[in-house]
């Protein structure tokens, strides 16, 4: 399993023209599921991002987490993680779970963030979305 993110100020979701999740400062995450990837994985990288210290405090650029400074999470499925471009100039998804597998487990991955007490937005599942974002910082981290 795969996430980048970025520390935001707003991000939103449109598919279609409609907006579909909006968040006013706090995380974009793009998420890529992975063959072999499950539940666990997908609670322990909700855990991580939950605790993971990006935002500022008084004396330090980074040092607080997004539950410390009320933000919320605007996590969109991204397959594209996935990309094996080892060979040849088109990428390869051959090593991106398989559509319900990724879905499930995509859904796992923002319930626990959820539980862990993060607000969460979401893109559509399968959708082709615009997503538009301004990035504080910038700060975008891989996990």
């Amino acid at each position: 399993m795969k996430a980048v993110i970025q520390r935001v100020t707003r991000a939103e979701v449109r598919v279609d023209g409609d907006v579909v999740g909006r968040i006013d400062g706090g995380y974009l995450i793009l998420l890529g599921v992975e063959q072999g990837d499950d539940e666990q994985a997908a609670a322990a990288l909700a855990a991580k991002t939950a605790k993971l210290r990006l935002f500022r405090s008084e004396s330090k650029p980074i040092d607080r987490n997004i539950l410390d400074d009320g933000g919320a999470a605007l996590v969109v499925s991204q397959f594209t993680l996935c990309a094996d471009t080892r060979k040849g100039n088109r990428p390869s998804f051959v090593g991106a779970a398989a559509p319900a597998d990724a879905e499930r487990l995509y859904e796992h991955y923002c319930t626990a963030l959820r539980e862990a007490g993060v607000p969460v937005e979401t893109g559509q599942f399968g959708a082709m979305m615009d997503v538009e974002l301004v990035n504080d910082g910038p700060v975008t981290i891989i996990l």
